[in-house]
């Protein structure tokens, strides 16, 4: 009797149900988040209307194929570039104004902002994914020339983005970058013998920078830290001492996440008021309402997902699927770190919204962008997934 080999379904339904569960999260911390009356949009339903635009596109993605997505990997990278230089060289008007500090958005009268660095990371993803497996095609017997070359490809591809939006600027969302520059890098199969001293120095620098704002921040001033800068972080180092202007959201996020001890308040129970607390700082409304718990059940679902998508790119026989897997997996692990990492004081404010839960329209589309991606690797499983020698 010979055995059969289980089919294997065409949708992954453990990361839609890890995005079903994410999405009652969102929901329901965003309708808790506007019941303070702080604001007059109804965020609720603009979130539920983003969801539904996210849910048709992870649909439509998931109908192409690797080769159809590689075909217009390039136009969806020049796009991206495109709408990141005129927000580059556009006036602060009705239609490309300054928020906050930053011209990161576009304005479509009746139907909201678009921020076009939220679509461009995953179109930088699929690029470097192209440009990786692409390269490993052409040159099969590597050397530390061609080797070189490809990581000098790669920075250009990830950093021509980073230039425009840090000129926004937008700290933050460079940084998103870098993560996603860090681990195409490390999986690409690049020597150590270059990786290892471009990466000393690096963390050397780095390091030394850390130090320097930790301990003597006022000697960043000649790296080029501007003087509102300065108080971001030291708002972060002391944030009590700077709770009437720039430590004011630290503080009450520490308050918020701090008073919801193990279990939390309750739905729709909160006391501490909070700016901002349904977008970049809706985990500490988790943390006030649901507490410690609460807090847990968020990362574990991002752990799920993530470990998830992992799976897959461990699975899949196209190595440009697995560098697609490998650069989600960087954005979103940097995103959750950094977002919860800021609301409890480990790291610096950047504005970075936690991914799936956070308001916010551009975010939830790129990031369903990049699962409708991820899906289709399984959707299209008989091409390219767990085939046998005999096949």
């Amino acid at each position: 009797m010979t055995s059969q080999k289980k089919p294997i379904p065409k949708i992954d339904y453990g990361i839609i149900l890890t995005l079903m569960l994410i999405t009652i999260i969102s929901l329901a911390s965003i309708y808790s988040s506007q019941s303070t009356g702080q604001y007059v949009a109804n965020f609720l339903i603009q979130q539920i209307m983003w969801y539904v635009i996210g849910t048709a596109v992870i649909i439509v993605v998931m109908q192409l194929d690797s080769e159809q997505l590689k075909k217009i990997t390039w136009y969806m990278y020049g796009f991206g570039l495109f709408l990141l230089l005129i927000l580059f060289v556009a006036p602060n008007t009705e239609f490309t104004p300054v928020r906050n500090g930053a011209q990161s958005w576009f304005v479509i009268p009746k139907a909201g902002a678009i921020q076009p660095s939220e679509l461009m990371k995953v179109f930088t993803i699929v690029a470097l994914a192209k440009l990786v497996a692409d390269h490993h095609q052409k040159f099969i017997n590597k050397t530390v020339k061609t080797d070189f070359w490809l990581l000098i490809k790669i920075a250009a591809i990830t950093f021509l983005p980073i230039v425009f939006i840090m000129k926004q600027p937008d700290l933050g969302t460079s940084l998103v970058f870098l993560a996603i520059f860090l681990g195409i890098v490390l999986v690409s199969g690049i020597t150590w013998k270059i990786l290892l001293p471009i990466f000393s120095t690096v963390s050397l620098i780095g390091g030394t920078v850390m130090y320097f704002a930790i301990y003597k921040p006022e000697w960043l001033k000649y790296i080029g830290v501007k003087q509102y800068q300065f108080k971001r972080i030291y708002s972060w180092l002391d944030p009590y001492t700077y709770q009437s202007d720039e430590g004011f959201q630290l503080v009450k996020s520490l308050l918020a996440i701090g008073s919801g001890e193990t279990s939390g308040k309750g739905f729709r129970n909160r006391e501490v008021y909070m700016p901002e607390s349904h977008s970049d700082f809706i985990f500490s409304t988790i943390g006030e309402e649901f507490g410690f718990i609460g807090g847990s059940i968020v990362i574990s679902l991002f752990f799920m997902l993530i470990y998830q998508i992992t799976k897959t790119g461990l699975n899949t026989k196209n190595p440009f699927y697995s560098y697609i897997c490998v650069g989600v997996i960087c954005m979103l692990a940097f995103h959750v770190f950094q977002n919860i990492g800021m609301t409890i004081g480990l790291l610096p404010i950047t504005g970075i919204p936690l991914p799936f839960i956070s308001y916010g329209g551009s975010s939830l589309l790129g990031n369903m962008l990049a699962m409708g991606i991820i899906l289709s690797i399984q959707y299209h499983y008989k091409k390219y997934m767990f085939a046998s020698s005999e096949e």
